[in-house]
């Protein structure tokens, strides 16, 4: 039973990472980038991309605030460098420029092999763990008062990203119900809005820079 104490600060980091981390949002996106993939694969990758992103923003959690100040990077570079990355996908999804790696390769003996595996990027990073989950997990660490509190933030990133693994393994109902049209209109429609999420990444850092003014 959670500490009525706690409520509140798990309510909080629960909504922040699951807005931030948009695990429905994931959903169609992770269709769009594991189109042509078995189930199993489908699997996979799910369960990998997940599992690094959980281990980095672990990282950030524990350590990140100091890792930063370390190496001399701050949050608006992350968020410029993330912003250019998914961008590039979004260019990718649009013009549907990607490699057949949609395609199973017939030589894989586990069959379904991606000739280009999304697992690390874009899904545990920028789509899972990006700039804005990094930056969360650091804040509402930070802001932690006692360690149950702290073990409350780390306790709602995997409630998050266990359900971003339950819409996940979903996912080939979801292609099952949309058919090839219907994944090839979603992805572009995806490319756009992932576009437009990137470019704001772009701004967002460059308004911490004091480049742009926040309106």
């Amino acid at each position: 039973m959670l500490d009525p104490a706690l409520l509140d600060p798990a309510l909080a980091a629960f909504i922040t990472l699951f807005v931030v981390v948009d695990p429905i949002g994931l959903a169609p996106i992770f269709v769009a980038t594991t189109s042509g993939a078995t189930d199993r694969e489908r699997r996979r990758i799910a369960l990998s991309s997940l599992a690094i992103a959980a281990v980095i923003l672990t990282v950030f959690g524990l350590a990140g605030e100091t890792i930063l100040e370390k190496i001399g990077i701050g949050l608006p570079a992350f968020r410029i460098s993330g912003g250019i990355m998914l961008f590039l996908i979004a260019l990718e999804m649009l013009f549907e420029k990607r490699n057949p790696r949609r395609t199973k390769t017939a030589e894989d003996s586990m069959g379904g092999a991606l000739e280009r595996d999304p697992t690390v990027f874009p899904l545990a990073t920028p789509l899972i763990a990006g700039p804005g989950s990094m930056a969360s997990m650091i804040l509402l660490t930070a802001g932690a008062e006692t360690t149950a509190e702290e073990a409350v933030v780390f306790g709602c990133m995997f409630a998050v990203l266990l359900l971003c693994l339950v819409l996940f393994l979903a996912a080939g109902l979801f292609e099952r119900l949309l058919g090839p049209t219907g994944i090839n209109v979603v992805t572009r429609l995806l490319g756009v809005l992932l576009g437009a999420l990137a470019v704001q990444f772009v701004l967002d850092g460059l308004a911490d820079f004091g480049f742009v003014a926040n309106r």
